[in-house]
């Protein structure tokens, strides 16, 4: 039976590195065998559906293929349409957060890495706050994430074992999944 997965490239379309156009995306991903392929925004998020294939197995594919057909080295984190589901309900923040723009998820690529960001979610981070769920981290930044203390360090922390989206974004990804 077919599933839907989202793919999350990271650093992809930020500034001048890893520019890559989404059609050409899609035309890797879909070449990998995947189907019902399709593209959110302009910055390397992926749905696809497949039939009961591991998301490290998928994330792996993709990456390789990205680097052997266009010479782009990106982390990928796929979640299947259920993991995806469990970030968006364990998130602690929407009481806080009135600007979904600036409420940010930060998907870990390994769930172990949770008790890396421990310390993190103990701080007091003045008027942003970090929280964390079994598979992300959740961070307010009512004052843009460019600038945010505790995005800053989460990602010090992680290095490219992690990935970010808006809340916006992941409930468009979320609406994708759902939707087939």
């Amino acid at each position: 039976m077919s599933q839907c997965y989202v793919a999350l490239l990271r650093g992809i379309n930020v500034g001048r590195a890893k520019r890559v156009a989404m059609a050409d995306l899609r035309q890797i991903v879909e070449g990998l065998g995947y189907a019902n392929v399709r593209s959110l925004l302009n910055s390397g998020n992926v749905v696809f559906h497949a039939d009961a294939t591991a998301a490290a197995a998928a994330a792996a594919a993709i990456e390789e293929a990205l680097v052997l057909k266009l010479g782009v080295a990106s982390r990928v984190i796929v979640l299947d349409s259920d993991e995806l589901a469990a970030i968006v309900a364990a998130n602690p923040l929407l009481d806080v957060a009135d600007n979904h723009s600036r409420l940010m998820v930060f998907v870990l690529g390994d769930p172990a890495q949770r008790a890396r960001l421990e310390a993190l979610a103990e701080q007091d981070w003045g008027c942003e706050q970090l929280a964390l769920g079994e598979r992300a981290a959740y961070i307010w930044c009512p004052e843009g994430v460019l600038d945010s203390a505790p995005a800053l360090a989460l990602g010090k922390q992680l290095g490219d074992g992690t990935t970010s989206r808006n809340w916006n974004t992941l409930m468009k990804l979320h609406a994708m999944c759902s939707a087939t």
